[in-house]
Order: C-alpha cells, then sequence, then structure tokens
C-alpha cells in the first residue's frame, strides 16, 4: 500500500480488513470527528475520535481513549478502567509528538509509541467503526474486534 499513511500501512501489514472513505477537510474546521461524520453520511456515534490522555502522577504517562465523537470522554472512569488516580486531556505537543499524528488526524492504529489503550465499550454494537487513517480527511472503516487486535486495546465504558 505505497503512499499510504502508517496506520493503513500497519492495517495492511497485519492483514486487516479496512475500507478507506477520504473526505475534504475543511482546513478552517477543528471540529474533526463531526466534519467527518457529516462529509460521509455516518451516525457520529459510529465514528470514532482517538484522544490522547496523562495518566501520569508526578510525571506525564499517556494512555489513548478511542470513543464515538458524538460523547466524551468520562475522565474519572477512563482512569479507573486503567487503574490510575486521575487523568486530564494530554497537551498538544504531547500528542504530536507520541502519536506522530497531527490533531484531527490521529488514528488509533501504528502510533509512534503504544500507548495502552481503551475502546469505548459501544463500538461492539457495531459490525465495523469508522477511525482516523492518520490525516485530516482520511476515515478508515474496520471491526472494532481487528482495532482492539492491532492496538492491543481492551473493552471499557469510558463516554458519556
Amino acid at each position: 500500500m505505497a503512499g499510504g499513511t502508517p496506520a493503513t500501512e500497519a492495517l495492511a501489514r497485519a492483514g486487516v480488513a479496512f475500507v478507506l472513505h477520504p473526505y475534504d477537510h475543511d482546513p478552517g474546521s477543528t471540529a474533526y470527528g463531526d466534519e467527518a461524520a457529516t462529509a460521509l453520511g455516518v451516525d457520529p456515534l459510529r465514528i470514532f475520535k482517538t484522544l490522547v490522555v496523562d495518566i501520569g502522577a508526578a510525571r506525564p504517562e499517556l494512555a489513548v481513549a478511542v470513543l464515538p465523537v458524538g460523547t466524551q470522554l468520562d475522565l474519572k472512569r477512563f482512569a479507573a478502567a486503567l487503574g490510575a488516580k486521575k487523568a486530564a486531556m494530554a497537551d498538544k505537543d504531547q500528542v504530536s509528538r507520541s502519536t506522530g499524528y497531527v490533531l484531527g488526524g490521529v488514528s488509533p492504529v501504528a502510533q509512534r509509541v503504544q500507548l495502552p489503550t481503551l475502546i469505548d465499550e459501544t463500538a461492539q454494537l457495531w459490525d465495523t467503526i469508522l477511525v482516523s487513517g492518520g490525516k485530516r480527511g482520511l476515515q478508515v472503516e474496520l471491526s472494532p474486534i481487528d482495532l482492539a487486535d492491532v492496538v492491543s486495546a481492551s473493552f471499557a465504558d469510558i463516554a458519556r
């Protein structure tokens, strides 16, 4: 898959079935998930955003949350599911450095550093979900089970 993103190349190497859904990204938009849902005509509960969260006590320790764009991350439940005392959204610069992706294009797949990852349990209600393909304007549709396998994730109740 020459010319793909690290995410699509990793999925292809892993033999995971996926479908690419490109769309025209508006450079002025910062509501990336909502923009993808509207552009692709997909239920915002089926498109999953990737958030990087700091669960460290004294210094940054990062983890990844994957949840529907139509929901918000419950930081207390996220921390509890990982056995952490607290959780806060990671600094934007940390997100890019850790994942290797730009904000709005952060994929849970093929991040620079593999972090503990939780996928909201509602993903299992769908045969396939969409996540960022590794750049703005590209979603990847795949089975939530395949996603969990590829990124060594667990499912948990982390959205509200």
